[in-house]
């Protein structure tokens, strides 16, 4: 932020009651806004970059401390794992270990498919009539790049590339958004 911008700053903060009763009437008015505007985002964009210096360096130092920790965590995990192996190997019943400070849990999965190669899988689901299990949508994001809107009957429709009104899409009203751009 540079020193005109603070002047700007300060100005508006001593007319407090500008702020409650002014309207932008002309060009001058206008450009007058702009210039408080842009000392405005000049400011916050000043705290915001101070604030994401210290939140790096927080992070940095986060990362430090956490590095060792975790490593000592994997660590201990990995003790206990290899305990609770050995005791299963002994005891198939032993699924969970418990002390006042915690418990060792084992969990059998079954085997299951997973799945690996989506074309093989989808080739065999053709080949073999399969069909319930393939899924049929439309690619709109690629239909849509080729639909118009045009004027029929005296409202708005949705054609395709042959001009047939296609069923099943709407017009989404034309909108006007305003965005304000500080120099």
């Amino acid at each position: 932020m540079n020193v005109l911008q603070e002047f700007e700053l300060q100005e508006l903060e001593n007319q407090e009651e500008l702020k409650q009763r002014f309207q932008i009437t002309g060009i001058d008015s206008l450009n007058w806004a702009f210039r408080k505007l842009s000392a405005y985002k000049a400011k916050a964009a000043e705290v915001e970059q101070l604030a994401q210096a210290e939140r790096e360096r927080i992070d940095r130092w986060e990362e430090e401390q956490k590095k060792s920790i975790q490593q000592n965590i994997e660590f201990f995990e990995q003790l206990i794992q290899e305990y609770h192996a050995k005791v299963l190997q002994e005891d198939p019943k032993a699924k969970t270990l418990s002390t006042p400070y915690g418990k060792s849990k084992a969990r059998k999965t079954k085997a299951q498919p997973e799945k690996a190669d989506e074309n093989l899988l989808l080739q065999h689901v053709k080949e073999n009539g399969m069909t319930e299990f393939i899924k049929e949508s439309v690619k709109w994001g690629d239909l849509k790049k080729t639909l118009k809107v045009v004027e029929a009957n005296g409202r708005q429709v949705v054609v395709d590339e042959n001009g047939q009104v296609v069923s099943g899409v709407v017009v989404k009203p034309e909108t006007i958004t305003f965005g304000v751009e500080v120099e």
